[in-house]
C-alpha cells in the first residue's frame, strides 16, 4: 500500500484553503461588480447626504452584535461537550461561515465547524449546529408569519385562502413530530432526535433561545435603520412586518449563501413596492445588509481558514479521509 507523502498532504491542505478563500473573494467581487440593479452613484450621493459618524457607528455596531450573539449561541451550545473560549467560538463560527459560502443553505458550515473538534465529536457538533441554526429558523418562521399577516391585513399581498393554508401548514408542522415520532430513516427518527435534544440541559436551551431572539432583533432592526438612513419614512410596525416577512419567505427558498442578498433583494423589492420605496434603494440596502453581515465576517473567517490547524491529527482531517491508497 502506498499512501500520499507528507509534503503532498501539506500542499493539498494549502490548495484547499486557497480555493476556499479565493473562491469566497471571487464570488463576493462578482456579485458586487456585476449587479446591474445597483445604482452606486445615486446610492452614494444619498448616503453621503445623510451620513453621520454616530449613524455609521451604530449600523456597524448592530452588525457586530448580530455576529457576536451568534458566537455566544455557539459557545453556549458547545458547553454541552466541553467549554470553549470566546476566541475559539469566534474562529469556529467565522471559519464555518467561510467554508459554507459555496454550499446550498450553508451546509458546508457543519463540516467547517466539525473540523475544529476531535473526530469522535463530529456527530455531536453537527447536531449542535443543527440546533443552533434550527432555533434561528423557527424564530424566523414565527416572526415571519405574524409579520406577513400584519402586512397582508393592510396591503392584501396574499389571498385569504393562502393565509388559511399557511396556518394549516403551521399546525401540521406542530403535530408531525407526534404522529411520525417513531418513523425511521436509516436508523434516525424524530423520537431519537427529541431524546437527544432533551439530553441537553434546559438552561442551555433557554440561553440559546434568548440569544437567538436578541440576534433576530439586531439584524431585523439594522435593516429598518438602514432604510431610515436613506430617507425612507415608513411606519415602524409596517416596516418590521415587511422585514420579518422578507426573511421568512427568503429563508424558505433553497439557495447558496453568496446568492443570499439576491434572493432577499428580489423578495424585498416585491414587498417594499407596496410601500412606494424605490427599487434601487431596496436593492442597495439589501446589498449593504449582505455586505455587513456576510461579506465582512467571511473576510475575517478567511484568515481563520488560512491559519486553520485541526486538533484531530497533525494533518487536516479532510485530507486524511480522502487519502488515496493503491495496491501494488
Amino acid at each position: 500500500m502506498i499512501s500520499i507523502p507528507h509534503k503532498t498532504k501539506q500542499f493539498l491542505v494549502l490548495l484547499i484553503k486557497l480555493l476556499i478563500v479565493g473562491g469566497a473573494f471571487y464570488f463576493i467581487y462578482n456579485q458586487l461588480a456585476n449587479n446591474d440593479k445597483l445604482d452606486w452613484q445615486k446610492s452614494f450621493v444619498l448616503f453621503n447626504k445623510n451620513q453621520s459618524a454616530s449613524g455609521i457607528a451604530f449600523i456597524l455596531l448592530l452588525s457586530i452584535l448580530n455576529r457576536f450573539f451568534e458566537i455566544l449561541k455557539w459557545q453556549n451550545l458547545v458547553t454541552f461537550i466541553h467549554k470553549i473560549s470566546l476566541n475559539e467560538a469566534t474562529k469556529q463560527v467565522l471559519g464555518g461561515m467561510t467554508t459554507g459560502l459555496f454550499t446550498p443553505n450553508g451546509v458546508g458550515e457543519y463540516a467547517g465547524k466539525a473540523l475544529f473538534f476531535e473526530k469522535k465529536d463530529t456527530k455531536k457538533i453537527i447536531f449542535l449546529n443543527l440546533i443552533c441554526n434550527g432555533i434561528q429558523m423557527i424564530l424566523t418562521i414565527i416572526f415571519g408569519i405574524f409579520g406577513l399577516l400584519y402586512f397582508n391585513a393592510q396591503y392584501n399581498v396574499i389571498t385569504t385562502k393562502t393565509v388559511g393554508l399557511l396556518f394549516g401548514l403551521l399546525i401540521l408542522l406542530c403535530f408531525i413530530p407526534f404522529f411520525l415520532k417513531k418513523f425511521t430513516i436509516k436508523g434516525y427518527s424524530i423520537e431519537k432526535m427529541i431524546h437527544k435534544i432533551n439530553k441537553i440541559p434546559k438552561h442551555i436551551h433557554q440561553k440559546n433561545i434568548f440569544l437567538a431572539i436578541c440576534r433576530f432583533l439586531f439584524f431585523s432592526h439594522q435593516y429598518y435603520f438602514l432604510f431610515l438612513a436613506f430617507d425612507v419614512k415608513i411606519p415602524y410596525l409596517t416596516a418590521i412586518a415587511a422585514i420579518t416577512s422578507i426573511y421568512f419567505i427568503a429563508s424558505s427558498l433553497p439557495t447558496f449563501q453568496f446568492f443570499d442578498f439576491a434572493i432577499k433583494g428580489s423578495v424585498a423589492v416585491y414587498f417594499f413596492k407596496f410601500l412606494g420605496v424605490n427599487e434601487w434603494i431596496v436593492i442597495f440596502v439589501t446589498t449593504l445588509m449582505w455586505f455587513l453581515n456576510v461579506v465582512l465576517p467571511v473576510v475575517i473567517g478567511s484568515y481563520y481558514v488560512l491559519n486553520f490547524k485541526s486538533p484531530r491529527t497533525p494533518e487536516w482531517e479532510i485530507i486524511n479521509e480522502i487519502n488515496l491508497t493503491y495496491k501494488e
